[in-house]
């Protein structure tokens, strides 16, 4: 093969050089072209140049200027929420500082009054200074130290002829003050005692001590924090280790810091190749190094910027001592489950709602972290939504949600086998109705499901007969489900399933667990939930068990949370979330929330199931074959019967336990007996790593699960 080598020299066009490249090329297309750029040789700039008017010029400051400008109409009058709130603050503020002060009047009337004699005394020492003409004695004893007769003389005549006048209009004044007060004490004795009064209470606005204490009551706010700058800002950063190494550059800001509702904002960009999840593990020892509350201080990623933007938001008051903000729905208004309910408020006070419709919830925390808040919160907003059929399965038998007991169509508090079974069946039923809705909804035609082939609002509200509202199924302390040596198995594989397949069909399962550990929270449940709120937990397995695998290096953090903020958590639909804390609800109130909900059910006549006193039958259209997709082992395409009925009895021991009675031809022959309706049958198969040969069954003979299944 021929080497050709071009060599391009500073005096060769380009144009030259690339007719010569190509030349060579054509000459023989299995030549190797090898260039050798000369040292002199001419470089070419890589970036494009920029446009741009000179630095320093009125065209350069004007665009400098563009780049960031401010907005033209605050973001208050912007957003209607905002201006809302910042309306209600502001009466609110006024109208509390009126109240406080109104209330104290007596004790401001009071302290006037014991100070009344002393401003009294400074009031007739002042008026005999000005009758006596006090400020003109220095100078005339001056003049008659100097003996200096002629200004003595002149000074005398001038203090006579200001201090007749003042003696006469004082005695005037004296003369009319008391004929009147005297006057007034028999033809208005209440008049007189009142102007009385308000007088001496003016008089004792002069009688305030020099270093005594205010008449006012002012009130010292302890939990309003000092603002915030970029100087704390920097200097907390570098105490925790995120500054620039040596030579390098160091965090910037990336805008101006400016207030974010009840706090401020801080944007800052760290040092190149630093994460801002670096500063979220490190949460309490920034809030240590800004001498605030760890309360105050919440960092956040700006992955919308760079994975190295950081927010940091830091409130003004102490949200831990602040007074509880209102559920929305806690006097009055109703709920619509297809749309997001009112869940819980932000660390800046904004209200953070929750989607159900088409998800699935699951909630996790340590005991003591807030769950009851959570599902509470939850619950009385699907309460609220008379369409909507709530199953109620409250495994610690605490009663913490029987607020919501009187519209439930299914109701269920305790920690029995005979509850946990409850739960089961409650699952099953779900899966038989929403393959019930599934072979309804697939018989319409495209027209009607243009969004594709789900349960609507306006479906539901078209065939009302088909009752298609949507189904809230809420397990609480799931863990006693997944945990069960009898249960467990099958809890797994009908939550699973309900997850994946329920949701379009209207049927939402909400878990909470106080044990998110890989134990009690299958993979199978975990990874394929929509929706995640994770409260206080105790470590990063935990958290990535309920937010979802590298939620922890991703920055978001559940572990910071602190026990003592109970009801916050963080909430995650898809790989981001924000923190959010439930609204808190007492339980009195939520008795007076669920009277309203029966009194709205009862209204529309949607109240089923024990809420009408029915016995609900809880259905099971699980069949064999679904049984045996459940409990078939990953990877393994022949078991002999014996084995899958051990499986089957330890899976659904109320059917299958008296098949483990019989011998293994018996219990084989139970098996081949039950698959033959659905034409499946066993045959002959050896196993070597099993027991050799014996009846058994095929993986690819069982027929796959249709969607509607």
């Amino acid at each position: 093969m021929t080497n050709n080598v071009v060599q391009l020299h500073k005096d060769t066009p380009p144009d030259a050089q690339d007719a010569h490249r190509f030349t060579e090329d054509a000459r023989d297309v299995l030549t190797e072209t090898v260039i050798d750029v000369v040292q002199d040789a001419v470089l070419r700039p890589v970036d494009p140049p920029a446009e741009q008017a000179p630095a320093g010029t009125w065209v350069a400051e004007r665009q400098a200027y563009l780049a960031d400008a401010p907005p033209v109409v605050p973001t208050f009058l912007r957003n209607a929420a905002e201006f809302v709130n910042a309306a209600r603050w502001t009466a609110s503020y006024y109208g509390h500082v009126t109240a406080f002060h109104a209330i104290r009047l007596p004790v401001y009337a009071l302290r006037l009054l014991t100070r009344a004699p002393r401003g009294l005394a400074r009031m007739v020492l002042r008026w005999g200074r000005w009758v006596a003409d006090t400020e003109a004695r220095p100078v005339e004893a001056k003049a008659a130290a100097s003996a200096d007769i002629e200004a003595w003389l002149l000074l005398s005549r001038e203090h006579s002829r200001r201090v007749r006048p003042r003696r006469i209009a004082s005695v005037a004044v004296a003369t009319a003050t008391g004929i009147t007060a005297l006057t007034g004490c028999f033809l208005a004795p209440g008049w007189t005692l009142t102007a009385t009064l308000a007088a001496t209470t003016l008089i004792g606005l002069n009688g305030k001590k020099r270093d005594g204490k205010p008449l006012v009551t002012r009130y010292v706010a302890t939990n309003i924090l000092r603002r915030l700058d970029s100087t704390e800002v920097l200097d907390a950063l570098a105490a925790i280790g995120i500054e620039g190494k040596k030579g390098k550059k160091g965090a910037e800001f990336a805008s101006e810091v400016m207030r974010d509702g009840p706090g401020w904002r801080a944007e800052v960009d760290l040092p190149p190749g630093v994460e801002a999840t670096a500063v979220l593990e490190k949460r309490a020892a920034l809030a240590a190094a800004m001498r605030r509350p760890i309360s105050t201080v919440w960092p956040a990623v700006d992955r919308t910027a760079h994975p190295g933007r950081l927010v940091l938001w830091v409130a003004q008051r102490d949200p831990a001592k602040s007074g509880r903000k209102l559920w929305p729905l806690m006097k009055q208004g109703t709920a619509d489950v297809y749309e997001p309910l009112p869940y819980g408020f932000d660390p800046r006070g904004n209200l953070i709602e929750i989607t159900l419709m088409y998800s699935n919830l699951l909630v996790g925390g340590i005991p003591g972290s807030g769950k009851t808040s959570c599902a509470l919160a939850i619950v009385l907003g699907v309460a609220l939504d008379a369409t909507a059929e709530l199953w109620i399965y409250e495994l610690k038998g605490s009663g913490d949600l029987d607020a919501v007991k009187p519209i439930c169509h299914r109701y269920v508090s305790g920690d029995e086998d005979e509850d946990l079974e409850a739960a089961l069946t409650g699952m099953r039923s779900g899966i038989a109705e929403y393959q019930r809705r599934a072979k309804f909804i697939k018989g319409l035609p495209a027209s009607q499901v243009p969004d594709g082939r789900r349960v609507t609002r306006a479906l539901a509200e078209k065939y009302p007969e088909q009752q298609l509202g949507p189904r809230v199924i809420v397990i609480d302390e799931v863990q006693e489900l997944f945990t069960h040596p009898d249960y467990k198995d099958e809890a797994g594989a009908l939550a699973t399933r309900l997850i994946k397949k329920g949701r379009a069909y209207g049927i939402i399962l909400i878990l909470l667990t106080q044990n998110p550990d890989a134990p009690s929270l299958p993979s199978s449940v975990s990874s394929s939930v929509g929706t995640r709120l994770c409260l206080a937990v105790m470590d990063w397995r935990a958290n990535n068990n309920v937010l979802g695998t590298g939620a922890y290096d991703r920055g978001l953090r559940a572990t910071d949370i602190s026990i003592d903020e109970q009801g916050t958590g963080i909430l995650a639909r898809g790989r981001e979330g924000i923190t959010v804390r439930a609204a808190f609800i007492k339980q009195t109130e939520a008795e007076d929330i669920g009277k309203r909900a029966l009194a709205l059910r009862t209204a529309a006549g949607t109240l089923t199931g024990q809420a009408v006193g029915a016995r609900v039958a809880e259905q099971d259209v699980e069949t064999v074959l679904d049984h045996l997709r459940a409990i078939w082992p990953d990877g393994v395409e022949t078991v002999h019967s014996h084995r899958l009925v051990e499986a089957l009895a330890a899976y659904r021991a109320d059917l299958y336990r008296p098949w483990t009675e019989m011998d293994a031809a018996g219990a084989s022959t139970a098996l081949s007996a039950a698959l033959k309706p659905f034409k499946v049958s066993t045959r002959q198969l050896t196993i070597r790593e099993c027991c050799g040969g014996a009846k058994g069954l095929r993986w690819e003979d069982i027929p796959p699960a249709e969607d509607g299944e």
